[in-house]
């Protein structure tokens, strides 16, 4: 049994104590700074409110609507899209094309954006033209990006067509084949993306202190161990930033596919499945939103996860 602590009156003496929050009221400061605050925040609220959340609410309402595009008339089904969708025995193959999609392109892209980044980090002559270069396609229009890769993919006028035929071989049925269309819009969309990564992560690596760089060849680190061990871990803040951004950016890609495979042949992710459910030919447009919905759904999910649970490994110091 522990001995109880008391004072020299004999009273027991009270254990230690947590201290207490202050609470910080509206100040007269905060009542003075209240309106400029408004002033200052209130429009870019009302444009969030008027471009973001009333789109996002009349979207979902229109997913519970029996609606065809262009009717003046609606019929409400409740759940019924919804239902439909996950009950409809194709979209299991949208779901997974969009799963393939979303994972080649953001790994395909961050690796490729990491390796180049780390060539591009080395005292080499002409670098600033390479980093231009490499940085080029992400601002380039998707547009005018698909529609040069359709000529180059294209196995009669292509000209990687043209070049497998001078070795000897033949071009793949890339249009017509629906994984070889995936492949290619793949190719297409993580030789967009990857100038974006690698100048993310040349950014970053020019921030790693040099103290510990110098003290790991100092310790004899070869320079893979130096990149693994210092260099890496350092870049994490970078890697979740990368693999959050890109990771949305990929799941509401649609210039590319669009204009690449407009019948969607093996292509249809979920976004470009809300475009032809709605602008296709079907006219569905309750069902469109309803799909839009889900895909809402999943990426505010994802975000979520990664910010509450992949955050958690990230070092920051």
């Amino acid at each position: 049994m522990g001995a109880t602590v008391t004072d020299r009156t004999g009273v027991p003496a009270a254990g230690p104590t947590k201290p207490k929050r202050l609470r910080r009221g509206f100040t007269a400061r905060d009542r003075r700074d209240f309106p400029i605050f408004l002033i200052l925040a209130l429009p870019n609220i009302l444009l969030i409110m008027a471009f973001i959340y009333r789109p996002l609410i009349t979207n979902i309402y229109y997913s519970t609507l029996n609606w065809t595009l262009g009717s003046k008339y609606a019929t409400p089904i409740g759940l019924g899209n919804y239902r439909e969708f996950f009950t409809d025995p194709d979209s299991l193959g949208v779901l997974k094309t969009t799963a393939i999609f979303t994972v080649a392109t953001v790994g395909g892209s961050m690796v490729l954006g990491l390796m180049l980044a780390t060539v591009l980090n080395r005292p080499l002559r002409g670098r600033t033209l390479a980093r231009a270069t490499v940085f080029a396609p992400y601002v380039l229009s998707g547009v005018g990006i698909g529609l040069v890769w359709v000529f180059i993919f294209d196995p009669v006028v292509g000209v990687l067509g043209a070049v497998l035929r001078a070795m000897g071989g033949t071009s793949p049925e890339w249009f017509n084949k629906p994984g070889l269309s995936l492949v290619m819009v793949i190719i297409v969309y993580v030789w967009k993306n990857t100038g974006y990564c690698a100048v993310i992560y040349l950014a970053a690596m020019q921030a790693v202190p040099k103290d510990l760089l110098e003290a790991a060849s100092i310790d004899g680190a070869s320079s893979f161990r130096t990149f693994r061990s210092v260099v890496l871990p350092l870049l994490s803040p970078t890697t979740f930033f990368l693999l959050l951004t890109t990771m949305l950016s990929s799941l509401q890609a649609f210039d590319l596919i669009r204009i690449m495979t407009p019948l969607g042949n093996g292509t249809t992710t979920l976004m470009y499945d809300a475009y032809l459910q709605a602008f296709g030919g079907y006219n569905r447009a309750g069902y469109s939103a309803a799909v839009a919905t889900i895909l809402f759904a999943i990426l505010l999910v994802m975000t979520v996860v990664q910010l509450s649970f992949i955050e958690r490994k990230v070092h920051y110091a």
